[in-house]
């Protein structure tokens, strides 16, 4: 895999929430903080998005924003402050039962497409951590033109009932994500990871790294892979992101075994070694000295935190 789908994959759980909102009239909006990202896309209409924080962003048709740390917020049909929302912001959970029935045939209301992305939170991968509060993706002639492909192919498929449906929705709104993600990157002029993603050097060592995790890596493999010496690609990586490539590799295997712990029944045996350990002993130790507990406890709180999850 690469990079950015690692990224995602090693935060992702299960099925994005989602719904189509049409509502007209004045209304004000307010969702909590949570685990996760949210999003809105704006299919007709305006609003505006208040952070916690204080950040007020102008949502027009197509635009698309992402808030990637699952941070609080009010969504209104006026540009809001902290004061008035305080007064006029309903719980989202409120705003979402009343405005749908009300407005599904008003033609000059607010029509938005939104959502969570459940998100495993413990240990994000520096580029998804990297990700702004809010990610605005204004509607432009010309520009992240697969994005606006996504947003038309899911307002098709929520328009109506089609047959496939049911895998065709999910799979679209994670394709939404990852577009999301490639077109902040592509605007982003001071991000890290942008910054690393784009050098050929740092890039091929990367890919190196997360297309064969399990692989015997070395600085001399690695600057080999790259085209380049080992103090070049030592330089170059540690500068753009942060750490060494090695220290970085030993990182992202005690994260990938963690992904795998959450997600399958493979052994401890079978986890190390998918992720470059000889033993299980070897993975442990490494494990312990990262999330500061062993992988079979890790495996047991994950479950039990699933569990309440689906209770909830």
């Amino acid at each position: 895999m690469d990079v950015v789908s690692d990224a995602i994959s090693a935060v992702h759980l299960g099925h994005p929430w989602f719904h189509r909102m049409r509502t007209n009239g004045k209304w004000c909006a307010r969702l909590d903080p949570y685990d996760g990202a949210g999003f809105y896309v704006v299919i007709k209409g305006n609003c505006w998005l208040l952070t916690d924080n204080g950040t007020l962003v102008s949502l027009g048709v197509g635009d698309a924003v992402l808030l990637p740390h699952g941070t609080g917020h009010v969504i209104a049909d006026f540009p809001v402050d902290s004061t008035v929302a305080a007064q006029l912001a309903v719980p989202f959970e409120q705003w979402l039962a009343e405005a749908g029935p009300r407005a599904r045939s008003d033609r000059d209301g607010t029509e938005i497409l939104c959502g969570k992305y459940w998100l495993d939170c413990s240990r994000m991968h520096p580029l998804m951590a990297e990700l702004p509060e809010v990610v605005h993706l204004p509607s432009q002639v010309g520009s992240h033109l697969e994005l606006r492909s996504a947003i038309d192919l899911l307002a098709g498929e929520m328009d109506e009932v089609r047959p496939g449906s049911c895998v065709a929705l999910p799979n679209l709104l994670d394709l939404l994500l990852v577009y999301m993600i490639r077109s902040w990157m592509a605007q982003s002029t001071c991000g890290v990871w942008p910054g690393a993603l784009g050098d050929p050097v740092t890039a091929a060592a990367l890919r190196a790294m997360h297309s064969q995790p399990a692989a015997q890596w070395s600085n001399d493999r690695l600057a080999a892979e790259a085209g380049v010496s080992r103090p070049t690609l030592a330089r170059r990586f540690t500068t753009l992101v942060g750490r060494p490539p090695m220290t970085y590799l030993t990182w992202w295997r005690v994260i990938l075994a963690a992904t795998l712990l959450r997600d399958t029944k493979e052994t401890l045996a079978a986890i190390a070694g998918r992720v470059g350990y000889g033993s299980p002993y070897a993975l442990s130790h490494a494990f312990e000295r990262e999330f500061g507990t062993t992988p079979g406890r890790y495996r047991a709180q994950v479950a039990t935190g699933r569990s309440a999850s689906a209770v909830n």
